[in-house]
C-alpha cells in the first residue's frame, strides 16, 4: 500500500501550530509605553486597504493628522508604496518601522481581527474592531457554521485553539450602526462594550472633501464607467453578491450571451463586483461583453457602488449600506434554500428584511430591472432600524466616539 503524503498541507499546519513560539512576543508587547495619539489602521488580516478602517484612516490622516498620527499597516508593499507616493502615512508590517509602530500605537483599529494589523504586537492597545457590514446572515459566535467559534468536537476544540486566541483576544470595542443591531453584535461577539455610530466607508456614497488614495487603476475604470454612463448607458446595474459555497449556480441560471443582448437592448449597464473570496472571479474576469463590465474584487466596492442607479445582490450587507442612497435594490436569490440548509443562518426572516424585487432566473431579474421603483416606503423603515444617524460624517462622529473612550478610560 502506498501512503501519499499532502506536502503542502502538512506545511500549512507546521507553519500554524509553529506560531504557539510566537505566543511570548505578544505578552512582552504588554511591557511597551503606548501613546493614545499613535493610531495603527490594518484590513483584511492586512491585505488590503478597504472598508472602514480605511476611510477613519484616510479623515484622520488627513483632517487630524496635528492631534493624531494615524498610520496604515499592511502586509502588501504595493498598498503601502500607493499609500506613500501620496503623501499619507504607512508602513510595510515587516520593517522596523512597521513593528515599532504597532508597538508604540495605543489604538489599533480594524475589520475583522487585530491581526489585520499586528496580533504579536498589540498587547496593551485599545482595540477598536469596526467590522465589515450589518448583519442580515449570523455572524461570529452566533454562526453556528463557524467551526473556529463553534468546534463540533473536541478534535475541532483542539485544532482552533490558536486561531481563536489570536481573532479574539481582546477586541475591547465593536462597531455598529443603531440601538436596534446593538444586541445582535453583544451576543456575536460576547461583549457589552459596543459602539454605535455611522460607518466610515459610507461617507464615499457623499461627498468626501478629502483624498481617497484610489489607485490609478480603479481610477481608470471608474473613468471608463463613467464614460459609458455619458454616452450610452440610461441605467448602470451593480450586482454584487455574497460569498458562499453555492454561487456557481448563478451560471445554471443565466445566459450570459442572451443577458448581454437584453441589457444592449435597453442601455443597461451591468456591473459585476464580486467577494474578494469568490470562486467564480477567475472565470467572469476572462468573459468579455458589450455591457458587462467585470471590476476586480480586490478594489473598493464603495467609489463605483456610488454609480450605481440600481443594486443587484442577495445576502451581502452591502444592500444596507446601499439603502442610504435610495434607490432600488433586487434580491436575486437563486440558491436560497441550499444557502440557509449549508452556509449560514440568518437574524431576520429574509422577506421582511430585503425592500426589493425578489428573483430567482435570468426572466425575473430582466423584468425587475426594467420595473418601476415600488419598495421607497419599504427601504426606509429598514434603513431606520439599521441606522440611527443618516446624513453626518460617520468619520468625524466616529473618531470623536473613540476619543471620547480613550479619554474615560484615563
Amino acid at each position: 500500500m502506498v501512503i501519499r503524503i499532502d506536502m503542502k498541507k502538512v506545511w500549512k499546519e507546521i507553519k500554524y501550530w509553529s506560531q504557539i513560539f510566537l505566543i511570548p512576543v505578544y505578552c512582552l508587547s504588554f511591557l511597551m509605553p503606548r501613546s493614545k495619539r499613535i493610531w495603527v489602521f490594518g484590513s483584511t488580516f492586512g491585505h488590503r486597504f478597504a472598508d472602514n478602517p480605511k476611510y477613519l484612516y484616510l479623515y484622520v490622516s488627513q483632517v487630524h493628522k496635528d492631534s493624531t498620527k494615524a498610520i496604515w499597516i499592511s502586509k502588501d508593499r504595493d498598498i503601502v508604496n500607493n499609500l506613500v507616493s501620496q503623501g499619507l502615512p504607512a508602513y510595510y508590517l515587516y520593517t522596523p518601522k512597521g513593528i515599532w509602530h504597532c508597538l508604540r500605537a495605543g489604538v489599533y483599529i480594524y475589520d475583522n481581527y487585530s491581526k489585520d494589523v499586528c496580533f504579536l504586537l498589540s498587547g496593551g492597545a485599545k482595540k477598536f474592531n469596526l467590522w465589515h457590514g450589518i448583519p442580515l446572515k449570523k455572524i461570529n459566535r452566533d454562526n453556528l457554521f463557524d467551526y473556529v467559534r463553534n468546534p463540533r468536537s473536541k478534535r475541532e476544540k483542539v485544532k482552533w485553539a490558536l486561531r481563536r486566541i489570536q481573532d479574539e483576544k481582546p477586541s475591547h470595542y465593536v462597531l455598529t450602526t443603531s440601538e436596534f443591531l446593538r444586541p445582535i453584535f453583544s451576543s456575536a461577539f460576547h461583549t457589552k462594550k459596543v459602539i454605535i455610530s455611522g460607518y466610515p466607508r459610507n461617507d464615499a456614497l457623499g461627498n468626501m472633501e478629502y483624498k481617497q488614495a484610489a489607485s490609478q487603476d480603479e481610477l481608470s475604470l471608474r473613468g471608463q464607467i463613467q464614460s459609458r454612463k455619458n454616452k450610452d448607458i440610461k441605467t448602470t446595474v451593480f450586482y454584487m453578491p455574497t460569498f458562499r459555497d453555492t454561487e456557481t449556480g448563478f451560471f445554471d441560471v443565466m445566459d450570459l450571451d442572451s443577458f448581454n443582448a437584453f441589457l444592449k437592448g435597453n442601455q443597461i449597464l451591468f456591473c459585476v463586483k464580486l467577494h474578494p473570496k469568490s470562486r467564480i472571479k477567475q472565470y467572469l474576469s476572462k468573459l468579455l461583453y458589450d455591457n458587462i463590465i467585470v471590476i476586480d474584487s480586490l478594489y473598493d466596492p464603495y467609489p463605483f457602488l456610488k454609480m450605481a442607479d440600481r443594486l443587484v445582490t442577495d445576502y451581502s450587507s452591502i444592500y444596507f449600506d446601499f439603502l442610504l442612497t435610495d434607490r432600488p435594490v433586487i434580491f436575486f436569490h437563486y440558491d436560497l434554500e441550499q444557502y440557509l440548509e449549508g452556509s449560514r443562518d440568518m437574524y431576520f426572516d429574509y422577506n421582511d428584511f430585503t425592500p426589493g424585487e425578489k428573483v430567482t432566473n435570468q426572466n425575473s431579474l430582466e423584468k425587475a430591472l426594467l420595473a418601476e421603483d415600488t419598495y421607497r416606503e419599504f427601504r426606509e423603515s429598514i434603513r431606520n432600524k439599521v441606522f440611527d444617524d443618516i446624513g453626518q460624517c460617520a468619520s468625524e462622529q466616529l473618531y470623536y466616539r473613540i476619543k471620547g473612550e480613550l479619554n474615560h478610560h484615563e
